[in-house]
């Protein structure tokens, strides 16, 4: 994802309104914006703090600023400019977070982003995009880069989306399916590990599956509601703790909704149960979210 975002921010950059920040991150994979954009491409140091404050002022003059560094970093380690700085004055300023989730991996806890989305998606004005794919990848920075308001983009491991999925307004999703006895809402990169469990599945045809990428989720995308009017199950699958994530959104607005479900199961970011750090795939592992997990999950709704 990092290389195609790159090469997607390499596109604008002829267009003198924007600026990229880095904080001393994204070697191997900037260095054409850095030679394309001159002097509008500014490295700001480890100084994540003086980064937000400083595209804030930029982006008051008019600027669209990229800020870029891991998630973990720009997220926790500015929090207080965010919310004051840019998003109360509802400015341009888009951040940039590569590795979300347990995307780093045995680097530990410091270089993990399993809260960023609960996080950012409550402050004022903030718009977070949570691509899984390649191609939504696109619609997200196409309406990102339009909409001038404070973002949050989260970068992963993404793959090409399957022909399985068609993509949507919100995401992606399967066709409806008139017979489907199982609602499956997914967010982020693991989706890819939903979807080598649904592939050989003997219930795969009894279920239908969405791609949300957008948070805060204010409504329920229709086609969304309708299915879990149908099916009255739901499984929600996140690389984000329970808190303010996309089943805490989706479960208030089912019970707003007064949708009637019979089975809700979340499978979410579990922290570190056992003290221990590892590879992304063991964190998926530990938390239930691998494909085996995931498999054994949706035999328990048949």
């Amino acid at each position: 994802m990092r290389k195609h975002f790159s090469a997607y921010i390499e596109k604008l950059a002829g267009e003198e309104d924007i600026i990229f920040v880095t904080g001393d991150l994204g070697y191997n994979a900037l260095e054409n914006l850095a030679s394309k954009m001159g002097n509008r491409f500014i490295n700001a140091g480890v100084a994540e703090q003086n980064m937000i404050g400083v595209a804030a002022g930029m982006a008051s003059q008019g600027f669209r600023v990229i800020c870029y560094s891991i998630a973990p970093f720009i997220v926790y380690r500015s929090l207080e400019q965010i919310r004051n700085d840019v998003c109360f004055h509802d400015l341009p300023v888009y951040l940039v977070g590569n590795g979300g989730g347990y995307g780093y991996g045995i680097m530990g806890s410091s270089h993990h982003a399993i809260e960023d989305i609960g996080t950012l998606s409550g402050l004022p004005n903030m718009h977070c995009y949570i691509p899984a794919f390649i191609e939504d990848m696109n619609t997200c920075m196409e309406e990102m880069f339009t909409s001038r308001k404070p973002s949050y983009f989260r970068l992963g491991l993404g793959k090409n989306m399957p022909a399985t999925l068609t993509p949507q307004s919100y995401g992606a999703a399967t066709a409806e399916n008139p017979d489907a006895q199982l609602t499956i809402i997914t967010q982020g990169p693991v989706a890819n590990n939903l979807l080598a469990a649904w592939k050989e599945h003997a219930h795969k045809d009894k279920t239908e599956l969405f791609v949300l990428n957008k948070m805060p989720l204010t409504s329920l995308p229709e086609a969304v509601s309708e299915s879990i009017q149908r099916t009255k199950k739901i499984l929600v699958i996140e690389e984000h703790i329970s808190i303010g994530g996309i089943a805490s959104a989706v479960s208030l607005l089912v019970n707003e909704n007064s949708l009637p479900i019979d089975k809700f199961i979340s499978l979410h970011a579990q922290g570190y149960p056992n003290a221990l750090y590892g590879s992304q795939g063991y964190h998926q592992h530990i938390s239930g979210l691998d494909e085996e997990n995931i498999s054994r999950i949706i035999n328990t709704y048949f």
